[in-house]
């Protein structure tokens, strides 16, 4: 028998967690958004139980509470929920939940989750292709890397930068770099998009002048070259910490560019806010 819930605002843990439990599935959707939001760790089982839920199915077939369940795990990023995530896979219903489940796995980035991906690449079967690759590339499994070549041929551009982008993650060669940086200027605003978050994620930093030319709002440029700012000093710090000194003067005087490059971009995108 569930806990009854009266339909009160949400303004507290303990509210969230009993309204996943309520009938009115506008609420229950907003709770697990508010646990998500609010990193609520105590949510976390009342989540994973969500994962499965019948009482909230749209018409095409869709599970939108299943979705945000999801979604509210990847940012509790508590591995307790990787059992339940990898069983919520098996849903082949719903390709909006499987990308959700996908996301919020690696979002958490534990290794029980890599077998279970490399199977999704396997299948005979169409998966949400570009949370997948971009999946296996935070978890660094390149063993992949013969499938996922395969991928830049896909019919969605989106999916060639993915795979693109795990590519040049595995080798560094400039040509996978240069798919993306082509779609900065694409017609297709999403596209757009998706291609300088691929950038913000790898931390290229020789395409900071193609993001700030590019045709994207001044929100998006600042976030994603604030990512590259942090890879390009979390990278010094691990090298000096592994050697003691800067074993390459050009390297160390080419970084240095780059991020008074990007101190004075991010201050020009500041004042523009």
């Amino acid at each position: 028998m569930t806990a009854a819930y009266s339909a009160e605002p949400i303004l507290s843990p303990e509210a969230a967690i009993a309204a996943l439990s309520g009938e009115d599935n506008q609420i229950r959707y907003y709770a697990a958004w508010w646990l998500g939001k609010h990193q609520v760790q105590a949510g976390c089982m009342a989540l994973c139980q969500a994962l499965f839920d019948d009482g909230y199915r749209i018409p095409s077939g869709g599970y939108p509470l299943r979705r945000q369940a999801a979604r509210a795990l990847g940012q509790l990023k508590n591995p307790q929920a990787v059992p339940a995530l990898i069983k919520a896979l098996e849903c082949d219903e719903d390709m909006g939940l499987r990308e959700a489940v996908i996301q919020a796995l690696a979002a958490i980035g534990d290794k029980q989750a890599v077998n279970p991906l490399l199977n999704l690449l396997q299948s005979s079967q169409p998966q949400p292709y570009e949370a997948l690759i971009e999946a296996l590339a935070s978890f660094q499994e390149w063993s992949a890397r013969s499938q996922i070549k395969s991928f830049l041929n896909h019919p969605s551009e989106r999916v060639q930068c993915a795979a693109a982008r795990y590519l040049y993650l595995l080798t560094q060669e400039p040509q996978y770099i240069e798919r993306i940086v082509k779609n900065l200027n694409h017609d297709n605003m999403y596209l757009r998009w998706a291609a300088i978050f691929d950038l913000g994620a790898v931390g290229h930093r020789q395409a900071v002048n193609a993001i700030l030319a590019a045709p994207v709002p001044n929100s998006l440029k600042l976030l994603n070259l604030k990512r590259i700012l942090e890879a390009l000093l979390n990278s010094d710090r691990l090298n000096a910490d592994s050697s003691g000194y800067n074993t390459s003067q050009l390297k160390e005087d080419s970084d240095k560019e780059i991020t008074q490059l990007l101190f004075q971009a991010i201050d020009d995108l500041l004042i523009q806010l």
